[in-house]
């Protein structure tokens, strides 16, 4: 199975300034890999998602430019938002004030879905947040905006699998308290 979308090991405090031997730009349908502190929720995601080697991450958005200007298309509690790119940054640092972000590409035969998965989730701004995890409902977690997004964009047929969000400790396999 192809995989549609390559993470690109970019650490974000590259892109805040540091030397490296990578040559990294922005590109309009970017995914943005966030590793978010919001207490026992962000862990409960943290611990039921897969991460990228060896990194977990809570939450993530999809980068678009309007006007000159970088935004992240995103599903955060007051709903799907587009947030400047760097509130999106600047919203989870590490000691060092680095963002906790990786970045990840769709890529080969997918990459020309982007405008219109990227027009498509433009339309969902203000829909709610979707805090009970259900896919067949008008509103929208993180990852589910960039899934239907990209789902609309390749004609009804999604290019990532999902997996449904569960409540429940892999760990201990009781129901998270959060």
């Amino acid at each position: 199975m192809k995989r549609p979308l390559i993470i690109a090991a970019i650490l974000i405090g590259f892109l805040a300034g540091c030397q490296t031997e990578y040559e990294f730009a922005w590109k309009e349908g970017d995914i943005l890999f966030q590793d978010g502190d919001c207490g026992d929720f962000c862990e409960a995601i943290r611990k039921v998602t897969d991460g990228y080697d060896g990194r977990d991450f809570s939450h993530n958005g999809l980068l678009m430019q309007e006007n000159g200007d970088w935004y992240v298309l995103e599903a955060i509690s007051k709903g799907v938002s587009q947030t400047p790119l760097h509130e999106f940054l600047t919203r989870h640092t590490n000691e060092d004030g680095s963002p906790r972000v990786i970045v990840g590409r769709v890529t080969g035969e997918y990459q020309h879905l982007i405008p219109t998965a990227l027009n498509y989730a433009r339309t969902l701004i203000g829909k709610p947040y979707d805090s009970a995890f259900n896919l067949h409902n008008d509103a929208y977690y993180c990852s589910e905006l960039i899934h239907f997004a990209f789902q609309k964009a390749n004609l009804g047929n999604p290019i990532f699998e999902i997996n449904p969000m569960t409540f429940e400790d892999p760990d201990t396999g009781e129901t998270f308290g959060i």
